[in-house]
């Protein structure tokens, strides 16, 4: 194993200044995005690559990133990175328990905010194909109404994407994945 990528904490994200090291990140696993370069066409750029806490606690867990923070540049713990993810996000360790599973399965996910969900996923990358999946997290006792399943297939279907609905068993490893496809009669 390599050395971890030193990354600075600011705020709520995550800074790797080294353009070369920024780069490699990106290259792994499409992680963050290049400061300056809102869609990046290749995987070629020199500037620095901003993540978030979702795929920086996930590099963090691989040991694949060091995150130091403040002018003392001291390290922050996993721990302390996870307390600050579940501050900023709303039920935090559900999403993160199927971010990692899909990031585990080589897939590539980035925020869903644009599509109303909570993941667009991609097989092989932003840039290289359009994600062909969006994924809602749901808690096993949630209620989903028929309406907002058929807002989130027409959405889905407009869009050119599968919706999906990640549920999380509670006390388990195991993650079940529902997914729609809507047939034209």
């Amino acid at each position: 194993m390599s050395e971890p990528i030193k990354v600075e904490f600011i705020e709520n994200f995550l800074v790797v200044w080294d353009s070369t090291q920024s780069l490699a990140l990106y290259k792994k696993g499409y992680y963050g995005k290049p400061l300056g370069i809102p869609k990046p066409k290749m995987a070629e750029f020199n500037a620095p690559l901003i993540l978030d806490l979702m795929e920086g606690l996930y590099l963090a867990e691989k040991e694949e990133i060091e995150v130091w923070e403040g002018s003392d540049k001291s390290k922050v713990s996993f721990k302390k990175l996870r307390e600050r993810a579940r501050k900023l996000y709303v039920e935090f360790d559900l999403k993160y328990s199927v971010y990692s599973d899909l990031r585990d399965k080589d897939f590539i996910v980035t925020p869903g905010i644009k599509y109303g969900c909570d993941f667009a996923v991609y097989k092989h990358g932003p840039g290289v194909e359009h994600a062909p999946y969006m994924v809602s997290v749901k808690k096993s006792k949630d209620n989903i109404t028929a309406t907002e399943i058929v807002k989130a297939g027409r959405l889905a279907t407009t869009v050119r994407k599968r919706f999906i609905v990640a549920i999380p068993k509670p006390k388990a490893e195991e993650l079940q994945y529902l997914i729609f496809k809507w047939f034209k009669a």
